[in-house]
């Protein structure tokens, strides 16, 4: 079986040119702060027809300084910070409470490009939470009603008949109250932008906040 998957690995590509472009990034140019950057190249990533290009990794750390990593989807980014939002009872939650600080990762290989997001975590009022909850889908509502969210579960038929419940509920009461439903930004402390070189000189900005939260700009070696 290892045999087999060393065979996969060695069989593939990273930016097949046949369906990855590698545009060039110049760091004179690059703007003065993160956001616009980022907000350029995720239009960009859309426009290339990214699959999911507002999913991202989430890493967060226990008590013990032990760490997790996860997909989420992001909810927005702006000056209060990136947005992402899961249950406060959930393995996530709880790790934020004890550890509120976190880092954020998203790859667009259709440019081969990464962006780096890491800083502290507050949680947005629940009434913020609950007005960005109802604001998604029907679905996305559902999910947040099952709860339990990373709780020990006892059978597959558990989770179809409580989720089949708050299906319901959901569509019966679309502006239905998930308690625990938490709204989460995390205000970058560090940004880094990374694009992919068909000679492998890849261009890595990074965006540090110093002194007063002004941006300073710099690179780094790939």
């Amino acid at each position: 079986m290892a045999t087999h998957l060393h065979e996969l690995l060695r069989s593939l590509r990273v930016w097949d040119p046949e369906v990855t472009r590698l545009p060039p990034l110049d760091p004179d140019t690059a703007p003065a702060e993160p956001l616009a950057l980022f907000e350029e190249w995720f239009a960009d990533a859309v426009a290339a027809g990214q699959p999911e290009p507002h999913t991202m990794s989430l890493a967060t750390a226990d008590a013990e300084g032990r760490p997790d990593v996860r997909i989420v989807m992001l909810h927005g980014a702006d000056a209060d910070g990136w947005a992402f939002a899961s249950h406060a009872v959930s393995r996530k939650g709880r790790q934020l409470a004890v550890r509120p600080y976190a880092a954020l990762c998203f790859y667009w290989p259709v440019l081969g490009r990464q962006v780096r997001v890491r800083g502290p975590v507050t949680a947005a009022p629940s009434a913020q939470a609950q007005a960005d909850l109802h604001a998604r889908s029907t679905g996305a509502l559902a999910a947040a009603l099952t709860g339990r969210q990373s709780a020990p579960l006892e059978s597959v038929e558990e989770l179809r008949r409580v989720s089949q419940a708050a299906w319901d509920r959901a569509r019966r009461e679309p502006d239905a109250q998930a308690p625990t439903w938490t709204l989460y930004r995390l205000l970058p402390e560090e940004v880094e932008f990374f694009q992919g070189d068909e000679a492998r000189r890849h261009v890595r900005v990074v965006y540090r906040r110093e002194g007063a939260g002004e941006w300073v700009k710099g690179l780094l070696w790939p």
